[in-house]
């Protein structure tokens, strides 16, 4: 498979069009009918808005030659745990009882940065080292090592790229973090990710609101770009096709 890097940047730009479109629908529908929880907590609750990114990489995947009854992203999305019975992936390819790949996408808007951000690094390195105790344990694949990918999508705004103090009132934090941005931490959280082998590949992608209506978006990190992000994937999958 051929990647056109001009094709992938176009198809990027449409899920992230499609995500600010989808989270800007489901806040203006829980505001009509009355609901609390609207606004920027709409994009943590409301779902759906990766929609567009998690039909990007299927349709990358058909192309690499993987047929659709071994893809799976609405259904059928649970895999075996070691610290827990199932958890749901956002999209996997399995065929001949062997997991071929799994992926995860997530994104984050403000302005609760802080504890969001907690909570999506803890369930990315939990989900990883769960599914990889899983595999050690011989839940799924008895030879090959399943590909994992994980990618997100932060708002650019000011609040996600302003310096962040940290506490340090016993221990020095890592020198890496200190005065780091959201933005910055999401971006070293992502690379370490793939450095630990807790995933394959990670991409990062910025996007601010009211351009990413059109498909804008920046991506921080060459390493984490998402044009490298499909490399991977179409290298790993294209060894299972037809």
């Amino acid at each position: 498979m051929n990647l056109d890097p001009t094709d992938l940047n176009r198809r990027v730009a449409k899920a992230v069009a499609a995500y600010w479109s989808t989270r800007q629908s489901q806040s203006t529908t829980q505001r009509a009918l009355g609901q609390r929880d609207y606004g920027a907590r709409s994009a943590v609750t409301g779902g759906a808005q990766m929609d567009g990114f998690i039909k990007l990489l299927n349709e990358l995947i058909e192309e690499c030659g993987i047929q659709s009854r071994h893809i799976f992203h609405r259904t059928a999305l649970e895999l075996p745990g070691f610290f827990r019975p199932t958890k749901e992936w956002d999209l996997l390819v399995v065929r001949d009882q062997q997991l071929i790949l799994g992926l995860e996408s997530k994104s984050q808007v403000g302005p609760s940065f802080g504890n969001n951000f907690n909570n999506r690094t803890e369930e990315a390195m939990g989900s990883a080292m769960d599914l990889w105790a899983a595999f050690r344990e011989g839940a799924f694949n008895k030879t090959i090592r399943p590909w994992l990918g994980y990618s997100f999508l932060l708002e650019d705004c000011e609040g996600s790229r302003r310096p962040v103090k940290v506490k340090e009132p016993h221990f020095k934090v890592l020198p890496e973090f200190v005065n780091a941005s959201y933005a910055k931490r999401y971006e070293l959280f992502c690379r370490k990710l793939v450095r630990e082998r807790h995933y394959n590949a990670a991409a990062l992608l910025l996007s601010a609101p009211k351009g990413g209506l059109k498909g804008a978006f920046a991506e921080p990190a060459e390493d984490l770009a998402f044009l490298a992000f499909v490399k991977s994937l179409v290298a790993h999958v294209s060894a299972y096709k037809g």
